[in-house]
């Protein structure tokens, strides 16, 4: 089992600054380059400060340009925000530029607000998303690639430059829904889920879900992955847990006000809400614990045959601590699971 380190966005306070808050974001892509993580992964969102990352193709090239090996995984890119036709070309560029390090995740989109602001109707997101999905295989495989559907038509085009690689960049597909991830395995994609803050079972059915359909593939799916988002970090002690899941339940907090809740957002700053879910509750379905109770529920994931796990450490401490984290986990929770980790920092 390998391990990413997500670079999310959290801005709660607007005069710590863009520029600062994407230093860090890249401090956390190096360490994690030299420290042996398998990946960093970049989300996509826009006009709010929660995630808040416009233009995740263009920091994946920025990464690029710092590290040496780490592979650099959008999780996710949000399709029905993007014409296929010009994004497909963003997307051979940005693998070009990546040295072929880049792994595409792709959606369809959770945030309502933001969706809706920018003219995808959340009812309308899946069926855009698909055809979406459609056209940029298409483009990214076939020249002269000609479409008359739904939201796209357009005579014959040919994107250029042309993919270096085969399909123009290893695809992932985001999907929670169990038996949506079912049918996307079964298409021979990869996946990334989260249960979020769900129980433990959700997260057993998705497992089972990706794993039905990859058997049913047979050897032609044994090649897909399964990579598990979720929000983590170390705590030295039962002391520091707390506070850390303190952060975490009023940054919920504020994510589940843009995920399920109204939306109310003012001058790009996401209000946060009362979090329906308990502390005790968050402190059982997050990574958030000591090293011994980290190797444990890590434990139980690798059993269930998860490939990756998406470590999720913004969510409102101060930058040096979450560098302590990613540098604690790599030398004290990495080597239980992972042949990547590196313990010492040149």
């Amino acid at each position: 089992m390998e391990f990413s380190i997500q670079l999310s966005a959290d801005y709660p306070d607007k005069n710590y600054g863009g520029d600062r808050v994407y230093q860090d974001m890249l401090d956390q892509a190096i360490l994690a380059d030299k420290l042996g993580y398998d990946a960093v992964s970049i989300t996509e969102h826009h006009l709010m400060n929660c995630l808040m990352m416009p233009a995740p193709l263009i920091f994946a090239t920025k990464i690029a340009a710092h590290t040496k090996r780490v592979k650099i995984m959008t999780s996710i890119v949000v399709l029905p925000l993007h014409d296929m036709r010009t994004y497909a070309g963003e997307i051979v560029v940005a693998d070009i530029f990546t040295e072929g390090r880049l792994l595409l995740g792709v959606g369809r989109g959770a945030f309502k607000y933001e969706m809706e602001r920018l003219g995808v109707p959340m009812d309308k997101t899946q069926e855009r998303f698909n055809e979406s999905l459609d056209v940029l295989q298409a483009l990214l495989s076939r020249e002269g690639v000609s479409w008359d559907g739904k939201y796209y038509k357009f005579d014959p085009l040919t994107i250029m430059p042309r993919p270096v690689r085969s399909g123009g960049a290893q695809m992932m597909m985001a999907v929670m829904n169990p038996e949506g991830i079912y049918h996307c395995t079964r298409r021979g994609f990869h996946i990334q889920t989260t249960p979020l803050s769900g129980n433990n079972q959700l997260l057993i059915d998705q497992v089972e879900a990706f794993n039905r359909g990859k058997g049913e593939l047979g050897s032609v799916g044994q090649h897909l992955t399964l990579t598990l988002s979720r929000v983590a970090h170390v705590a030295s002690n039962q002391k520091e847990r707390q506070r850390k899941l303190e952060a975490a339940h009023h940054y919920y907090g504020r994510f589940d006000n843009v995920f399920t809740g109204p939306g109310i957002v003012e001058n790009g700053v996401v209000k946060p809400l009362q979090n329906k879910t308990s502390i005790e509750d968050l402190g059982e379905s997050l990574l958030i614990c000591t090293t011994d109770e980290m190797i444990n529920k890590l434990g139980s994931y690798a059993e269930l045959g998860i490939d990756r796990v998406i470590l999720n450490v913004n969510f409102g401490l101060e930058a040096q601590e979450t560098l302590d984290c990613i540098q604690a986990f790599a030398e004290d929770v990495m080597p239980h699971f992972s042949t990547n980790t590196k313990t010492t920092v040149a």
